[in-house]
């Protein structure tokens, strides 16, 4: 896979700081519903006989839902692993900002002002990294269970409770919302690497395809034009069979682009007979392909036209022969061997690929005590 990242791949090293209202253009409008529960600071404050702390109040309460609606609106920019340019500047000060509106309101409102934590603490653990955020969660959680002990006249309406619940169910938004884009960027990584696998398979199946058709060719093509002076009609046949194998090469090329080419043993075995005739190698092939079973005919059509093609190309050899079984097919030549084809090119590697996916096992090598080389595959019982 390329080194470049993918614009949806997750960076596992990048600290999350997604919301939950991620990507909802009217989040704002839900997290409004939630201020319903401001209408006892509200009502407290409408009681309140002091008309500085009253009014102060009031003021504060509405700067403090403005605020926090305003930061929700900011959330909807925010990515895992990704925020906006200043975000976590302003995110800060928008925190900052309602405290202060909280603290504002506790003149007038008194011990309901801690419902602001409520909001403040959810906020927090929404966009701040999450150990800032458990961190401000446990300090307003505090707060909230301290106060009503320690201020005279303030009521424990389960302030401190609240924060914690409210913390809890905002961490636990952020983890499934977390985890759901996780599996959205591996989904996605999926679909690249299959495509790129796809493409892989294509460039490897074009490579096998065009190495043997242009082998053929140029081989038949200099045998054609040696031909043109002592035998005319042979010319003729040999290019016509250019022309033929030209066309083939250009279907098997087009089916391979749409995906739909096949491959077939017989097949194989009969263009190896034409190859192996065209380079002037003696030929030893099997008459018949009955006895091997229909999974492994296409990884032993492959074998045989890669190997034909390197011997065509490399090994200088006089002959060939193509041993097929149930199980296991071999093609040894008595060429020079070694060379290119030792290095394990692009087409051995395609073939080991192909090989290792069915549990096969490919012998690439010079043969033991006698001059030439040995492609074997192998298909375990």
């Amino acid at each position: 896979m390329s080194a470049a990242k993918s614009p949806h791949r997750y960076d596992a090293t990048a600290p999350i700081t997604a919301a939950p209202f991620k990507g909802a253009k009217y989040g704002w409008v839900f997290a409004a519903i939630w201020l319903f529960y401001l209408s006892d600071n509200v009502s407290a404050l409408w009681r309140q006989q002091s008309e500085w702390a009253r009014y102060l109040g009031l003021v504060a309460v509405a700067g403090f839902a403005v605020v926090y609606l305003f930061m929700i609106s900011l959330t909807r920019r925010m990515r895992y692993g990704v925020t906006p340019p200043g975000f976590g500047r302003r995110a800060g000060l928008g925190l900052a900002a309602m405290l202060v509106l909280f603290g504002a309101q506790i003149p007038g409102a008194g011990s309901h002002a801690l419902t602001c934590l409520v909001y403040i603490a959810a906020y927090g653990m929404a966009t701040l990294p999450l150990p800032a955020g458990i961190t401000l969660a446990v300090l307003l959680c505090s707060v909230a269970e301290t106060l009503p002990g320690a201020v005279p006249g303030w009521t424990d309406n389960g302030y401190g409770l609240a924060v914690l619940l409210g913390s809890l169910a905002t961490w636990g938004i952020r983890l499934a919302a977390e985890r759901q884009y996780r599996l959205g960027a591996a989904q996605q990584e999926i679909a690249d690497l299959a495509v790129q696998n796809e493409r892989a398979r294509i460039a490897s199946d074009l490579h096998d395809i065009l190495g043997h058709s242009l082998t053929v060719v140029t081989v038949k093509a200099e045998l054609a034009q040696r031909l043109l002076d002592v035998d005319l009609d042979r010319a003729r046949k040999e290019l016509a069979d250019l022309e033929a194998l030209a066309r083939d090469a250009l279907s098997d090329v087009r089916s391979t682009a749409m995906g739909v080419r096949g491959i077939s043993l017989p097949g194989e075995i009969a263009a190896a007979r034409e190859a192996l005739a065209a380079a002037n190698v003696e030929a030893d092939l099997p008459g018949a392909a009955d006895e091997v079973p229909s999974r492994n005919r296409e990884l032993f059509a492959w074998t045989i036209r890669e190997a034909v093609t390197n011997i065509v190309r490399h090994s200088k050899a006089t002959h060939a022969q193509v041993k097929l079984g149930a199980g296991s097919v071999e093609i040894i030549d008595d060429g020079v061997g070694g060379g290119v084809v030792t290095a394990d090119g692009q087409g051995l590697t395609g073939l080991r690929r192909r090989a290792e996916a069915l549990g096969a096992r490919l012998t690439v090598g010079c043969r033991e005590n006698e001059p030439g080389f040995r492609v074997r595959v192998e298909v375990p019982s």
